[in-house]
């Protein structure tokens, strides 16, 4: 089977919808729509949009493609690249999308956590707010990587989170070692770090209202998406446990970013307190590469 001949033109679609494939195209839609409304330029809403349409004309459900060949069944289709796959994937395993959830404000990486089983509160929430991680791909990343080091996290519950994310993402995955993404510059990551700070206090952003930290439901964090030659970014300041009780949520920016058909990686800006770097912008985990040397 060709992978086109598992799409039907619009126009010639006699069969049911499939529901499963609906709910995932229209959360690929609202993506776009929120990336209309957040200031993104139209490119990438233009790429989700065509996925969406692609998925909702499938003769099969999106499950039975991933059980069957996995995320190159749907990296063959039409407008589905490596990163709107990994997107149907989570969606498919979880029920939900991270992504879509961020750009609304509604993300809760303790509660999804919480689903695993073996993982009760205390765990999620190191794993949320002590590994910063946000999504069962950034634990599985975490995995993978060996960069997972959390007190009370051994090797034994590591192998059995291991098993418990085969099970649920494994029929997504094809991976059997991990391969680090391709990463942008420092450089700039940096720029992306100063328009979006700039931008902030200019008033000019989109601002959200996250569900967490929030008791008031204030729409106070500003959404940059800016495009840099093949990179897309979307940045925020960071709205964990840690920045709100260290007063950070002003400095401290969260940048995704995502190449195309790449995945999507995430790092941290922050204003160094130490060394010779003292008072400028650092991206964490990257100091030993070049860094952009200016102050705040």
């Amino acid at each position: 089977m060709t992978p086109d001949s598992r799409v039907k033109p619009m126009t010639t679609l006699a069969m049911k919808p499939l529901p499963e494939n609906i709910v995932v195209a229209a959360k690929l839609r609202d993506f776009a729509d929120l990336l209309d409304s957040q200031g993104a330029d139209g490119f990438r809403a233009r790429a989700y949009r065509s996925a969406a349409d692609v998925v909702a004309r499938l003769q099969q459900p999106l499950g039975e493609i991933l059980a069957r060949e996995g995320r190159d069944g749907l990296v063959a289709l039409p407008a589905i690249g490596t990163g709107i796959a990994g997107a149907i994937a989570e969606m498919i395993a979880t029920g939900r999308w991270s992504q879509l959830e961020r750009l609304r404000g509604e993300m809760e990486p303790e509660a999804l956590f919480r689903s695993i089983p073996g993982i009760g509160p205390q765990y999620a929430h190191r794993l949320a707010e002590d590994a910063q991680l946000e999504s069962l791909e950034d634990l599985e990343n975490a995995l993978h990587s060996g960069d997972l080091h959390i007190k009370g996290i051994g090797h034994r519950r590591k192998e059995m989170l291991g098993a418990t994310l085969a099970e649920r993402l494994g029929r997504a995955r094809l991976r059997t070692t991990y391969q680090p993404q391709p990463l942008p510059p420092v450089s700039m990551l940096l720029d992306v770090d100063r328009m979006y700070r700039e931008k902030a206090a200019s008033g000019e952003l989109r601002k959200i209202a996250p569900r967490r930290f929030n008791p008031k439901g204030e729409a106070w964090l500003p959404v940059l998406h800016a495009r840099h030659d093949n990179w897309h970014f979307s940045a925020f300041f960071s709205n964990t446990r840690l920045a709100h009780e260290l007063a950070k949520t002003r400095d401290w920016v969260v940048i995704y970013f995502q190449a195309k058909g790449q995945p999507e990686g995430r790092c941290t800006v922050v204003t160094e307190t130490r060394g010779p770097m003292a008072g400028k912008r650092v991206v964490r985990g990257r100091e030993d590469e070049k860094q952009l040397k200016e102050p705040v």
